[in-house]
């Protein structure tokens, strides 16, 4: 089973604001509640260590991430790959009238059993926490 969701921000801020926040895939990481620690591993690249509550996997999984397509200020794809799961990454940012439109796409795949159901239950929170972070940031 795979896990799509689909979710749009219109924030009230510029589009390179966004942008800063977006095109950092630390910060990207740093919102998302069950990446238990980030390392960076080149321009592009990073591994995000997951600790998942789901049982068969009681330890944390290295996800190796790669921005694998950039258009700056406009798009950036990422794909994380472990022995658990697959997930794909996809934030476009569009100007509007009053600010910016950040469309956020994910899909994830589970290896292992539980992965598939718990982001089914949870991945709408995750987008939650980024949209937080980038309202946090927008008034900073």
């Amino acid at each position: 089973m795979t896990v799509r969701v689909e979710r749009t921000f219109d924030l009230g801020v510029p589009p390179e604001d966004v942008w800063a926040f977006i095109e950092d895939p630390e910060r990207r990481a740093s919102v998302i509640s069950v990446v238990d620690s980030y390392e960076q591993t080149g321009e592009r690249t990073a591994v995000w260590h997951v600790k998942l509550p789901i049982p068969f996997l009681d330890t944390t999984v290295p996800v190796e991430t790669e921005d694998v397509e950039r258009d700056p200020p406009r798009y950036v794809k990422f794909v994380g790959r472990s022995s658990a799961l697959r997930v794909t990454g996809e934030h476009e940012l569009l100007e509007t009238d009053e600010g910016s439109r950040l469309v956020n796409r994910f899909t994830v795949e589970g290896k292992v059993p539980g992965i598939e159901r718990y982001f089914k239950k949870n991945l709408d929170r995750e987008l939650d926490n980024l949209e937080a972070a980038l309202r946090k940031e927008a008034t900073a």
